[in-house]
């Protein structure tokens, strides 16, 4: 049990160091693309340090939903770790506490304080970004619940290490044609979740263009830091759940292995057991930069859509859930 607590501890601080560097690798490869030299992969570090030595300045006008939101925000992705196989495809101590739906409402309640606290200010620009945000939101928990019914109906279980098991077990169910479908109605919902081309663009400064970026415009300082560690956090959870769990879900620390693509034979022991959980990390990093070209090839060949467009978008990924679920029903 105080292995799996301290395993439980590895997948959080994985989460919380390499979030912002996927944030910064997304950002230079899209420069690349556009023949710009950008920023270094490690400049998200940089602003996050400069940020927490900044003083905060928060306006006498403003509630205690505003400053208890930068907290919220940043510990949401953190207890979704905690429930998600990140390194390891068996369940650890917390595994239980809540299944993928229960994961995807605490990620919301994230939001749901960020698009309050934006309100809060008064400020011109917050209650605009907020009215869009929700407006997002409203469009994507259908697909968020449709989806994880359908994974539900098809895995018998909504708890992501036993769906994680039911594709890898065996390999043919990742070609049906409801995986298939699902996962694409996932990657629309993770570029409309993740703030990304073509539904948003997490680069523009345009105020009146912005949609998540305009909820944070009045934090400063730590609450900033918070806010924006926090949303690098909550798309890398989104990215594990994505590849984890129903695109690539191999490549993890198995219970008695030394990993689950080893071709070693079954070991025990405590020790080879952290030996595993060890190199499972580099093995799900070099999976998030694979699907992070996929992702800014996808960025770079889009335009961002008109806010009204976002709607059709989607409808789209709600009507590609569904037919996954009928898919699953009548095949």
């Amino acid at each position: 049990m105080t292995q799996r607590i301290l395993f439980n501890l590895l997948q959080v601080l994985v989460v919380m160091i390499f979030a912002p560097l996927a944030s910064g690798v997304s950002s230079r490869l899209k420069e690349i693309i556009q023949s710009k030299r950008g920023p270094s992969i490690f400049q998200p570090y940089r602003d996050l340090w400069k940020l927490f030595h900044k003083d905060e300045i928060v306006s006498e006008d403003s509630s205690w939903v505003f400053r208890f939101t930068p907290y919220m925000v940043f510990v949401a992705p953190i207890f979704v770790t905690l429930l998600i196989p990140v390194l390891t495809n068996y369940p650890l101590f917390f595994a239980f506490m809540g299944d993928m739906l229960g994961g995807g409402f605490v990620l919301s309640l994230g939001g749901f304080f960020a698009t309050l606290a934006a309100v809060d200010t008064a400020n011109p620009y917050g209650p605009v970004g907020a009215s869009r945000t929700r407006m997002v939101g409203f469009l994507a928990e259908p697909v968020f619940m449709i989806v994880f019914f359908t994974v539900s109906f098809v895995a018998g279980s909504t708890i992501p290490y036993i769906v994680q098991q039911k594709w890898v077990t065996p390999l043919a169910n990742f070609f049906l044609p409801s995986h298939v479908l699902l996962v694409l109605a996932f990657l629309m919902l993770i570029l409309a979740e993740g703030g990304r081309i073509p539904v948003d663009n997490p680069t523009g400064h345009f105020e009146l263009a912005m949609i998540d970026e305009s909820k944070s415009l009045e934090y400063s300082g730590r609450g900033f830091a918070l806010m924006k560690w926090g949303g690098q956090m909550k798309f890398f959870v989104l990215l594990c759940i994505f590849l984890n769990v129903l695109v690539t879900p191999w490549g993890l620390a198995g219970n008695q292995t030394l990993g689950a693509i080893s071709l070693l034979p079954p070991v025990t022991g405590p020790d080879l057991r952290l030996i595993a959980v060890l190199l499972a990390i580099p093995l799900v990093l070099f999976k998030i930069l694979c699907f992070l070209l996929v992702l800014v090839a996808i960025e770079s060949s889009l335009s961002k859509l008109r806010l009204f467009r976002i709607s059709e978008f989607l409808g789209a990924a709600f009507i590609t859930s569904v037919a996954a679920m009928i898919a699953q029903v009548f095949l």
